[in-house]
């Protein structure tokens, strides 16, 4: 019989609580219905009841609403990057195992995996209230196809990873999507200050930036997993190897459009004007 350290003590690998029955037992995890139900509920307001709500009223104030919002996403995002440095040996069994993991049974640190899964997806489903706020603030130029596609594909797409493809290469691409995000809230919170605050925001543009970044290196990565014929559930890396490239491509062309083609536009126009 092989043993397994869990939470500091030696226990027989039978010992070791069925993973899909805990799973399972945490919110939102036994059923894909309620988690569907929350996608489609989302799309239809954003898309559409939202807006005709909105048509003859006036924009909402939601300041007192968004930073601390916006507050408790950096502070999330946060933890969850604390907990990949602050777990015992997390770092040094990515670093060995991240090709060819232990058998779940034999690893101690699946169930900090999987609860830093749960957290993640319930992150993601927080992140549906950004398209909301826009809605209710009417500001429903900002609710773009790249927007409520990328919200609503990495909520599901995180509760499925969760649910029925758990795996090491998660680890990373969790990990910087948080960085990002602990930044990206960060300027929305401080941009939420006001008009006196926003002024010295100047690098709203670089958030984009990283974002691009981040699903390069994800490609990258996922792509080495594949050619190094790693042992991992080959599923879950092609469909987030695809899902990424999505992301890439619409995150491109967005920053093509937004800072590139649009400067180069008003500074013709400016030059008509002169």
């Amino acid at each position: 019989m092989e043993n397994v350290t869990v939470n500091g003590s030696l226990r027989s690998a039978t010992e070791v609580p069925y993973e899909d029955a805990l799973v399972d037992s945490w919110i939102l995890t036994s059923s894909p219905t309620p988690i569907i139900s929350i996608v489609v509920a989302y799309l239809v307001f954003v898309l559409y009841a939202g807006p005709k709500f909105m048509e003859k009223k006036k924009a909402f104030d939601l300041k007192l609403a968004m930073m601390p919002y916006n507050l408790i996403q950096v502070v999330y995002n946060l933890y969850l990057v604390a907990l990949l440095f602050t777990t015992e040996g997390a770092l040094s069994y990515l670093t060995k195992h991240y090709c060819h993991p232990l058998d779940s049974r034999l690893n101690p640190l699946r169930l900090v995996l999987c609860t830093a899964m749960w957290h993640y997806s319930v992150l993601k489903f927080m992140d549906l209230l950004d398209t909301v706020f826009f809605v209710l603030r009417k500001k429903q130029d900002h609710v773009t196809f790249l927007h409520v596609y990328h919200h609503s594909a990495m909520a599901l797409f995180s509760w499925a990873t969760l649910k029925y493809l758990r795996g090491e290469q998660s680890v990373l691409l969790g990990f910087m999507n948080a960085s990002v995000h602990v930044v990206m809230y960060t300027y929305y919170f401080l941009a939420a200050l006001g008009e006196r605050v926003r002024k010295y925001l100047w690098w709203k543009r670089y958030l984009t930036t990283m974002q691009i970044g981040q699903f390069i290196i994800g490609v990258f990565y996922l792509s080495s997993l594949i050619l190094m014929r790693c042992d991992l559930p080959r599923v879950f890396t092609y469909i987030w190897a695809s899902q990424i490239l999505v992301f890439l491509a619409l995150f491109v062309n967005f920053y093509i459009k937004t800072y590139v083609r649009r400067p180069a536009a008003k500074q013709q126009i400016r030059g008509k004007t002169e």
